[in-house]
């Protein structure tokens, strides 16, 4: 490994519901084949804790605010 490291960055991805997309990352996920990765779970009223957070650049996954 050369020692320099590549840069890192995130975005943000506001998602629409589709049943069949839905289904297949189901199936994904309970066949293994993919595994999601979940840093932390806020709830809505912390939402700006949530954007400190992903600010850190300390988060090893996705970085989720629950709605409900």
């Amino acid at each position: 490994m050369s020692g320099s490291l590549s840069p890192v960055s995130y975005s943000f991805l506001f998602m629409t519901a589709n049943g069949g997309q839905l289904a297949k990352i189901t199936a994904l996920i309970e066949a293994g084949a993919i595994r999601p990765v979940v840093d932390r779970v806020f709830p809505f009223e912390k939402t700006n804790e949530a954007l400190a957070h992903v600010e850190t650049d300390r988060a090893k996954g996705k970085v989720v605010v629950a709605v409900k």
